[in-house]
């Protein structure tokens, strides 16, 4: 008996495609610098929200000393902004656009002969009641600098426990973080680099210098004593939201 053999058909296997090694590492990188933008864009999103809140707390909270407009507050700022980063206009005038339509703060707008108008901005009840409950917010433990300033920028808002219980709690934030400069400091070897090891010595000496004021001021709002700012040799005294030179 004559048998045939059936032969199907055999599947070939799909031939790889053969990518040169330059290319397989342009592909790698361009998938890291993909990630890497998605990340950046994530971070400055956060920054950009984080940002927009604080400056829409300090505006109320410069609103609540006086009706200004959008100039007078930028240059306010302007001279603290060595220590608090100073919002730019583009950044200013969208926060006070957005205080207008939440009915925070209301605007007059003031004509004026060759020259723009000027606009004056006021803080409503509405705006003093949203920043006392920013103010009265417990402030969780690892805030920035920035975050600590602007609350004491606006610290004629907070009640004296308030204020006190404010610096306390950044006394022990301060006292944590020197602590752990100490015992870095300790467990480096004798041979560091020079960067290193005036990174090291400089931020334990802010944090001892912080420390001092700290307790320092501290004393004296628990003994209601008057606040003396010393700008080289000329010493002011704060007592009672008043100034005073002596």
């Amino acid at each position: 008996m004559k048998i045939s053999a059936i032969r199907g058909k055999r599947k070939l296997a799909p031939k790889m495609k053969y990518t040169h090694p330059i290319e397989q590492v342009a592909n790698l990188n361009k998938a890291w610098y993909n990630i890497t933008v998605r990340y950046i864009l994530k971070q400055y999103k956060k920054y950009t929200m984080a940002n927009n809140v604080s400056t829409r707390y300090i505006i109320l909270g410069l609103l609540t000393r006086q009706p200004m407009s959008g100039y007078d507050i930028k240059q306010f700022l302007k001279q603290l902004s060595w220590l608090v980063d100073s919002p730019s206009f583009g950044s200013l005038y969208p926060a006070l656009h957005a205080l207008l339509e939440d009915t925070l703060a209301t605007v007059e707008v003031i004509p004026r002969q060759d020259k723009p108008p000027r606009k004056i901005y006021t803080i409503t009840e509405a705006g003093k009641r949203v920043l006392q409950e920013w103010l009265d917010r417990p402030v969780a433990s690892g805030v920035s600098l920035k975050t600590f300033l602007m609350r004491l920028i606006l610290s004629s808002n907070l009640s004296h426990a308030g204020l006190i219980a404010h610096l306390q709690r950044r006394h022990d934030q301060v006292s944590t973080h020197r602590l752990a400069l100490e015992q870095d400091a300790q467990a480096m070897d004798q041979v560091i680099d020079l960067g290193d090891r005036l990174a090291l010595d400089y931020g334990l000496s802010i944090a001892t210098a912080e420390l001092a004021w700290l307790e320092r001021t501290l004393v004296r709002l628990s003994q209601a004593m008057p606040i003396e700012i010393v700008p080289g040799d000329v010493a002011i005294s704060i007592a009672g939201g008043a100034q005073s030179r002596v």
